[in-house]
């Protein structure tokens, strides 16, 4: 069945680049997509009160899985993929598995609650990073293979080389665009409103320690 479909592709004449494809999925497929789980993430611990439960650490912990998706996706916007590269990118992929079970302990232990429509955009955000790495592990097997083999052979395995063929300026401003919008200024709002809360608590309670100190010295 599938030598025979694959057989009548061939014949109608019809021929797919799989790697321009892959690519093309990557930049304006997947990348663009990781924006829309994001913000809705946000606006589910703003509608859950995130300032009232975790707090700050929460918050602080959102930060973190950013900078471990964000930091990969630069250098290979950046750089040619290399077993440097790949090295990153598998570490990074790791941390941010790691930080999410992290995260959902944290808001868990705190009392703030995680919906179950939370939980399933958690489930978008931590398959991602995964379906980024597959496809540039397949584009680049060359590197795999290299990587396995400890950069053997190649000077350039261990240094950031920079992209042969540059990604154009606009397609990164558009991405630095969207970046602010949708991953700073949401994330960069949820962390300063925490900051606050957790500012006027301290002084809540000051001021209570206060009036129950004048209280007893009456």
């Amino acid at each position: 069945m599938g030598r025979d479909q694959a057989a009548e592709i061939s014949a109608s004449g019809v021929t797919v680049d799989v790697g321009d494809a892959t690519v093309r999925y990557l930049l304006y497929g997947l990348l663009p997509s990781w924006f829309v789980p994001g913000v809705a993430d946000w606006w589910m611990h703003r509608r859950t009160r995130i300032e009232e439960t975790a707090g700050t650490k929460e918050s602080l912990i959102h930060s973190l899985m950013m900078a471990e998706v964000g930091l990969p996706i630069a250098l290979t916007l950046r750089y040619e993929v290399n077993p440097l590269l790949l090295s990153a990118q598998l570490g990074a992929t790791a941390a941010h598995e790691a930080t999410a079970l992290w995260d959902v302990r944290t808001a868990v232990d705190s009392d703030r609650e995680v919906k179950p429509v939370e939980q399933h955009i958690h489930s978008f955000l931590e398959s991602l990073p995964f379906a980024a790495l597959a496809s540039l592990m397949c584009l680049h097997a060359d590197q795999v293979k290299s990587l396995l083999r400890g950069g053997h052979g190649d000077p350039d395995a261990w240094r950031l080389v920079p992209r042969r063929r540059s990604l154009s300026g606009g397609y990164l401003a558009g991405v630095g665009v969207a970046i602010g919008a949708c991953v700073l200024l949401p994330y960069g709002e949820e962390l300063l409103r925490c900051v606050r809360a957790r500012r006027r608590d301290k002084k809540r309670v000051t001021s209570d320690e206060a009036r129950f100190r004048a209280m007893e010295g009456r």
